[in-house]
């Protein structure tokens, strides 16, 4: 019998504080006994993506990027917006995505963390286009909106609301329990 399913978790936030990260380990902690949540926390040390580096050998953080991502069974992100768009460093994670096929037909979801409604809606749009260039498999009742004031995250970095822990449970339950990608023709 398999054991429980791999779930990559990566925030696109740098910010020591930021709320999205705090996401992404509280989902790490509602994981036990679902899944094995894997964090990446490289993406500050990826090199700039250069089309002529996404050759093997791969840069070291990209190859450790990449085995990440072929190992689980499904991602769960959550960024932030900026200037409208995504953050340019999470951009460049996305960017050594897109050359591999580690991604390709696997769940994912995300997690709008802005206290503002409309907060983060150009940076997941272009989220789900890049995600089209990888050939992940959107699972879009798990991509949602769960809006995370800077008060709700504890002095561990986990979000300590119990009614955010609930709709973050609800994500990460749909995520797992989505239908797998249809196999491309």
């Amino acid at each position: 019998m398999a054991g429980l399913p791999t779930l990559a978790l990566i925030s696109g936030s740098l910010r020591a504080a930021s709320t999205n990260s705090a996401v992404v380990r509280t989902v790490a902690d509602l994981a036990e006994g679902l899944a094995e949540p894997v964090t990446y926390d490289g993406m500050g040390s990826l090199p700039h993506f250069n089309p002529d580096d996404d050759i093997d050998p791969l840069p070291a953080e990209v190859a450790r990027l990449r085995a990440l991502i072929a190992s689980a069974d499904a991602i769960l992100i959550c960024t932030p917006e900026y200037a409208g768009d995504l953050p340019g460093s999470f951009k460049n994670l996305l960017d050594w995505t897109v050359g591999g096929t580690e991604i390709s037909d696997k769940p994912v979801g995300w997690v709008n963390a802005s206290v503002n409604p409309t907060g983060a809606a150009g940076a997941h749009a272009a989220l789900r286009t890049v995600l089209g260039y990888t050939g992940a498999y959107v699972v879009d009742a798990a991509t949602v909106h769960v809006p995370v004031p800077r008060g709700a995250v504890g002095p561990a970095g986990l979000i300590t609301d119990p009614a955010l822990r609930r709709a973050l449970t609800g994500v990460l339950t749909t995520l797992l329990s989505a239908d797998p990608a249809p196999l491309s023709a």
